[in-house]
């Protein structure tokens, strides 16, 4: 029986590139600064949600990778980032190897969704998946309630969406589980681009409510904020991208709060 955590989100979509791991930290931070208590898992081998919450590699003593292949206990993973009411359990390189290491498990499905099941004293918990759909997305599905999709604002945004969706339907059908799409954020939006105005044009048409409101602007100081391994509504707390994560965050409360009636 799953421990009574509120909601447990994976962030993904298989192209890269897309804002995903910026989404997942931002969020996650803007959702701990009104006082829930967050979880993030760097799910990505590259650990780019472990290094933009200022965790170094050296300092990364258990990652995902310990969970899920040597079955350490997943409490001890758990690190306090420098971010009020936001933890982590971060990620490595040796997280590439793990469908390898794990192709013979007959649990391999939901190794992660039974670690998850001892974790206590988290309103939220996000999962920051790698950008493919291979045995660690899956164990990220497989474990979560909802699946939130980081859309890039460009000419084939759509493409590759459906597979998304096909993947969320047969993880749903073959574990039992009731995971479906939490929402789509349109990212990387520029809106001096006709491009990308007609894009979300498209995506509205197509998606309808699914479509988160808020929308992500490209911006500098969002590209530039992992390096100094800070959120964005720290390094940048009056520019428009922590505006827009402050915004996705109170977006996603609101919408969690209907779900939840």
């Amino acid at each position: 029986m799953r421990v009574k955590l509120k909601r447990i989100v994976s962030i993904a979509n298989q192209k890269g590139g897309v804002g995903k791991t910026t989404t997942a930290i931002n969020m996650a931070a803007a959702i701990a600064t009104k006082g829930h208590k967050v979880l993030v898992i760097d799910l990505d081998p590259q650990g780019n949600a472990s290094t933009g919450l200022g965790i170094s590699p050296d300092n990364r003593e258990y990652t995902a990778y310990d969970v899920l292949v040597d079955g350490i206990d997943i409490n001890e993973a758990i690190i306090k980032t420098h971010v009020k009411n936001l933890s982590l359990i971060t990620s490595n390189t040796d997280l590439s190897s793990a469908d390898a290491e794990l192709m013979n498990d007959k649990g391999r499905l939901i190794k992660l969704r039974n670690a998850i099941e001892k974790v206590k004293g988290f309103d939220y918990v996000f999962i920051d998946c790698p950008p493919s759909l291979n045995l660690l997305t899956i164990n990220a599905f497989a474990a979560s309630d909802s699946v939130l999709v980081p859309l890039q604002s460009e000419f084939y945004a759509l493409e590759g969406l459906s597979q998304l969706i096909l993947t969320v339907r047969e993880v749903r059908e073959a574990l039992g589980t009731s995971l479906f799409i939490d929402g789509v954020v349109l990212t990387m939006f520029d809106k001096r681009v006709k491009l990308a105005q007609q894009v979300e044009v498209d995506v509205r048409d197509n998606l309808k409510d699914l479509v988160y409101k808020t929308i992500i602007p490209r911006t500098v100081r969002l590209s530039e904020a992992p390096s100094y391994g800070e959120t964005i509504l720290e390094y940048d707390a009056s520019g428009r991208g922590a505006e827009a994560y402050v915004s996705l965050g109170a977006e996603f409360l609101r919408r969690d709060k209907v779900k939840q009636r």
